[in-house]
């Protein structure tokens, strides 16, 4: 198992596996910039519509091949009708939510539900077919490469690589509009083209990728890797960037852990690597990790825990806090025996003298900038000038020494 893995990540496996993983990588990429606008646009659902509204494509598209004497499961025959079908659906939540006054979500629910229907009863009507094709329309479920052909993983790879490419030419207005389409209105973007352009790539990426991951789980390939790269960075840039790489990484890894264990499904475990990921940057991203909060907690309780000791130690208030000695202790601002020293006598002081300044200047700048910023924590100094604390020195009189 290692040896066929290391393979396959080295496109060792076979022609056609190495091409599955290009294909995913690319499919991944395109899939996780793609979705990226989306999830800025807070519109993430909508994938979940186009995805779901490509199965009666994929069953109409098998009959009329069929019809003709064609091979029914032509990938490029059914991509293309998959296509049409998801357009038409993507066309109908636009017009219930602009039309009607039904929201938005509700009119994801009603196509993707109605679609998904359509698409079963006819999977159900092609499986009675006398022609009896049907076999292997359901991986078009869930995703399957087992019987993919050497031209399936040609057009897979292609159309990622088209993807990844729009992407790059359009990014910067998209990215625009997603961050803030008033602003793009006002820059002369026109904001109902880039909307349209963004649910045209997470058609492509839909119809592309229904082979590989399913029209179920591709959802989870253009939601995953954004969510996943909006808990390492604030920027919007580096977003698109970091989810284009886990989605591409996932497609990459995904397919070579498939092709390593043929009894693996491609799809499934694509999407549970990108899950891994993004299970990884909850834990451990450091500005919105699970982790990083409590370190902050932790941080913020020594903090609180340490001015309350000094203010015990200003007043000649005995500590018994367990928690509060050992923060003084480790600063050596007492000693073991809780008798403070000559440096906590001094901070002692200047948190008790700092306590008077604020309660005194919240009087004196009745400024929400002033009274919102005291938190007990925060130095006075980074919020009045020096002249202000001099002046609100000279009314409070001379600091009273510690005991």
């Amino acid at each position: 198992m290692p040896g066929l893995l290391l393979d396959a990540l080295l496109l060792q496996a076979g022609y056609n596996a190495a091409l599955v993983a290009l294909g995913a990588a690319l499919l991944g990429m395109a899939a996780g910039s793609g979705g990226t606008f989306l999830f800025l646009r807070k519109r993430a659902l909508v994938s979940d519509a186009v995805a779901h509204a490509t199965l009666p494509g994929v069953g109409i598209a098998f009959m009329a091949m069929v019809a003709f004497g064609g091979d029914g499961r032509n990938l490029p025959g059914l991509l293309l009708g998959s296509a049409v079908s998801a357009g038409l659906g993507l066309l109908a939540v636009e017009w219930i939510a602009s039309r009607t006054r039904l929201a938005e979500d509700a009119a994801i629910g009603a196509v993707l539900s109605v679609f998904f229907g359509f698409g079963i009863v006819l999977l159900t009507i092609i499986q009675t077919m006398s022609s009896g094709y049907q076999a292997g329309l359901e991986s078009f479920l869930l995703g399957s490469t087992a019987g993919m052909l050497f031209q399936d993983a040609v057009v897979i790879a292609l159309g990622g690589a088209l993807a990844v490419a729009f992407v790059l030419l359009l990014r910067r207005p998209m990215t625009l509009v997603a961050f803030d389409a008033g602003f793009a209105t006002a820059s002369g973007i026109d904001v109902r083209r880039m909307d349209l352009a963004m649910m045209g790539l997470v058609m492509a990426v839909t119809v592309i990728g229904l082979k590989l991951v399913g029209l179920i789980l591709v959802v989870a390939m253009l939601i995953i890797p954004p969510v996943t790269a909006r808990l390492w960075t604030e920027r919007t840039d580096r977003v698109l960037l970091i989810a284009g790489a886990v989605g591409g990484f996932s497609g990459y890894l995904g397919a070579a852990l498939s092709a390593s264990a043929p009894n693996l499904p491609t799809g499934p475990i694509i999407v549970l690597v990108s899950f891994a990921l993004f299970l990884l940057s909850l834990l451990f991203a450091p500005g919105r990790g699970v982790l990083a909060a409590l370190v902050r907690h932790r941080r913020f309780q020594l903090r609180v825990h340490r001015r309350q000791g000094l203010l015990a130690l200003a007043h000649g208030e005995a500590i018994f806090d367990p928690l509060t000695l050992t923060v003084l202790r480790r600063e050596r601002l007492i000693r073991q025996d809780a008798v403070a020293t000559e440096e906590g006598r001094a901070l002692a002081a200047k948190t008790l003298r700092d306590e008077k300044r604020w309660a005194l200047a919240r009087q004196v700048y009745q400024d929400e900038a002033v009274s919102g910023r005291y938190d007990g924590l925060t130095p006075i100094e980074s919020v009045l000038t020096r002249d202000e604390i001099a002046e609100i020195d000279r009314q409070l009189g001379p600091p009273a020494p510690v005991a």
